[in-house]
Formats: structure tokens, sequence, C-alpha cells
């Protein structure tokens, strides 16, 4: 896609455009899923849908920085943003995607990334990409929302008895 194309994609969509494709609804059960998945283990989950790259980051794209690369950088500013690096035990995921690209991206804190690999990840973020391409946003989203418990609840169970604490908000965050 030549430089032109892309700008004009990305400064067409807009918040609108993520809240046509997690509508309120969608978001309200989402955010419930979110908190429940909370409740089996001691880790944290942020869902963030962005709608188009900001200018910046567009004009960045290119042999020196592969839009994969560009793609990576924004969802590790918006880990950074939404304080998902910032939990007691380090266990927290972003869940990330950027429509004007159609891109995925997970990105975990350090205690839970090594203790998953790659291979893993890259899994998961296939079949939420193939729902989506499908349609089924809500369904691929559960779905991921459902595996990336799996792997916290594994890793970093709740504790019996224990009084786990919110560290972070539930809500999807739509921009």
């Amino acid at each position: 896609m030549n430089k032109l194309t892309r700008l004009l994609k990305h400064r067409w969509l807009d918040a609108s455009d993520t809240r046509r494709a997690v509508p309120d609804d969608m978001a309200q059960r989402l955010s419930q899923r979110i908190a429940a998945s909370e409740g089996r283990h001691s880790g944290e989950v942020r869902l963030c849908i962005e709608a188009a790259l900001p200018l910046g980051d567009l004009w960045r794209i290119g042999p020196a920085a592969p839009l994969k690369t560009v793609v990576r950088e924004r969802a590790i500013r918006w880990f950074a943003r939404l304080g998902v690096w910032d939990t007691e035990q380090n266990n927290g995921v972003l869940i990330y995607l950027l429509l004007a690209e159609h891109a995925i991206e997970f990105v975990a804190d350090r205690a839970l990334a090594r203790r998953v690999d790659t291979a893993q990840w890259q899994a998961i973020v296939d079949r939420l990409g193939q729902r989506l391409h499908s349609g089924e946003f809500e369904d691929g989203l559960t779905q991921a929302l459902e595996e990336v418990s799996a792997l916290l609840v594994r890793h970093f169970p709740a504790e019996p008895g224990a009084v786990n604490s919110n560290e972070l908000p539930d809500a999807v965050v739509r921009t």
C-alpha cells in the first residue's frame, strides 16, 4: 500500500469506527468477561481497540520501520499508557487491535512473557484474526480473552481465600 493510500485510510477512520466495530453493549459484555476472568487469576487484562495510527506513526512506516514494527511499538505505548506494566506481579496483558490495518498485537508483562512462548501468543492472535476476518468480533474477542485467561490461571492462579484486588479498569478502551 502506498503512503498516500495508507494516510487517507488512517485519516478516514476515527473513534466512531471503533464504536461501530465494538458497540457499547458489546464493550460492556467484554468488560464483564474481563472482570470475571480476573477473578480466577492475579493478572490484569486490558483490551484496546484503536481506529487508526496517529500521523507521526504513519510517517515512520517504511523500509527502516516496517508496518509490523510500528504497530508493535504503538501497542507497547498503549501498554504503558494504560499502566498494564505497573501491576504488582508484572503479569498484565494488553490485547490491541488496530482497525485501519487489521492488525492484532498482544503485549504481556515480563512475568507472564517469561512463561508463555511466542508461538502460544501467535496461535491466539491467529485464531482471533480468523474470527475478526469472518466478522465475529464479539465471539473472537471472547475466545481470545478466555485463552489469555487460561494462560493466566495456569501461571498465576487466584489464591484461595485471598482478596484479588482489581489493579486496572476492566473497561474496553475504544479510540
